[in-house]
This record gives structure tokens, sequence and C-alpha cells, in this order.
């Protein structure tokens, strides 16, 4: 059984899941079979979770835009349809253990993930300021509730139709500046991460970023959504974003070889590791 409603340029599907409920933590998402059952749409569609209430029955929100046929078919789906999905999947965001001062940073409907994180920080006694961008105001998202939420919130546009113009990556250090944030995290496209990654390095603060890579799976099966990351030995492997991440320390991506494997990677090829072009996983 689900709801759905729109929010402004985006879709907010609502569905009664108590297991996934029960489970989730923030930066957790879930793979959704579309089309029905007699589709040729094999390949499940990851979602960002929004929003889970465990106490209404257990409901989990996904919120999304209409891209290709398997989100259009989902946003046709009404009260009373059911959906076939599968989560809490991937891991979720590490929890600072002390209370400090936290930046979330989110493009559009990539900001989805960050309220419930927002929401555990602040139990944990944490400061939360939210910076949120899109290309015009209707695709800003999340603006009010980051209003009631955030210490502060800016805001920016594109063009110019909400807040300053410019993007999330122009105002970001002035904000971390001025909160003297101890963490960033963001939720959005690749390059929006890497800029984010970049400002977060230049002010020597962790950031913890949640990668939106393409899953067919969503379960490390497919490979389709593997990226160079660095590891705790200096090493780069090639890691699933759906098992090892979504979320994954900023500044061990290595944003400007996404989507390829780079030849110094574990077991590619030509690498000391030599693995005959074969994708290691670590």
């Amino acid at each position: 059984m689900l709801t759905t409603r729109r929010v402004d340029a985006y879709h907010a599907l609502t569905v009664v899941a108590p297991g996934i409920a029960e489970r989730y933590r923030p930066g957790h998402f879930v793979a959704v079979a579309v089309g029905g059952p007699q589709t040729s749409m094999l390949a499940r569609r990851a979602f960002s979770i929004h929003d889970v209430k465990p106490d209404y029955g257990g409901t989990v929100e996904l919120v999304f835009t209409v891209r290709g046929p398997g989100t259009a078919w989902l946003a046709e789906r009404r009260a009373r349809d059911t959906l076939d999905l599968v989560g809490p999947l991937g891991r979720p965001f590490p929890l600072p253990r002390d209370p400090v001062t936290c930046v979330m940073v989110g493009v559009e409907y990539g900001s989805a993930p960050l309220f419930g994180l927002a929401d555990v920080l602040q139990q944990r006694g944490c400061r939360v300021d939210f910076v949120l961008g899109g290309a015009s105001a209707d695709r800003v998202f999340g603006a009010l509730r980051a209003r009631r939420m955030g210490e502060t919130i800016t805001l920016t546009t594109e063009d110019g139709s909400l807040g300053m113009r410019g993007k999330v990556t122009d105002v970001l250090p002035g904000v971390i500046a001025d909160t003297r944030a101890d963490v960033v995290y963001a939720c959005g496209p690749m390059e929006m991460l890497r800029g984010v990654t970049a400002v977060a390095i230049e002010f020597d603060i962790p950031v913890q970023v949640a990668v939106e890579e393409a899953m067919a799976c969503g379960i490390g099966m497919c490979m389709t959504c593997v990226l160079p990351v660095i590891g705790d030995d200096g090493v780069t492997r090639m890691l699933r974003a759906c098992v090892e991440g979504p979320v994954f320390r900023g500044e061990r991506v290595r944003f400007e070889d996404v989507g390829t494997i780079p030849f110094d990677a574990l077991g590619a090829p030509g690498s000391p590791t030599g693995g005959g072009g074969t994708r290691n996983v670590g």
C-alpha cells in the first residue's frame, strides 16, 4: 500500500514497509522493481530513503524525478498498489561520537537523505546547518524542512530564482568558515560531490559523501556501480557503490577517475597486481 504526492518538481512516494523502516539508518537506499510483472525492464531502480516513520505502521518515503520509463511507471502508482522493493541496502553515514557542528550539502532531490541524517545528528547534540541548491526554485528540495531544522540555511539556484545565484560550492566556504564546521555531509551529483570534497579538503575537515552511481542490482552482483576508492593502505580498489557505499569519505574517492579503471588500481590491466582486466572489488 502506498501514497504519492508532488513536491515541487518531484514525486514523493510513501510505502508501508515495516521491515525496512525498522532497520533503516540514514544513508541507506532501496532497490525497487518497476514496470509490473510482465515488464521487460528487468533491472531494479535504486532510490535514497528520504524519510521513515516507524510509528505509522512502518512507512518509507522515496523522492524522485521522472527520467525514463521506469520512473514514469513509478510516478503513476496509486494507493493500494503494491511495490516490490528490497532494502535497506548499502552502507549508511557514520555518525560522530561527540556533539559537533555539521554542514549538510545537497543538490535537487539528492538532498532527500540529509533530513533523516540531520534528525539523528541533532538527537546526538550536534549543530546542523544546511546548504541546498538546484537549477531553479522548484528544484531545490526540502527548503522548508531545512528552515525548521537547521541553525542556518543557505540556498542557491543557478538561475537566481531562489537564494543566491550560483552553485552550492560557491557559498560552502563561507558557511564552513562562519559556522566553524567540524564535518561536511553531502548528497547529490558526482560533479557536485567532487567540488564539495575539494572545499572540505581546503578547510582540512572530514567530508562524507553519498555517491550517485548508476546501480542495476543494488546487491553487489552486477558491477555497474564500481568506482575507484583509495583504501587505508593507500591502495586504490574498484569498490561497489551499492555495497561498500553509497557513503564514502570524500577525500578517498578518485572523482577525476570515476568511469574508468585507473592503471594503478588493484587488479587493473597492467598494474603490479595484474588482474588480466578483471575488476577486483577488494
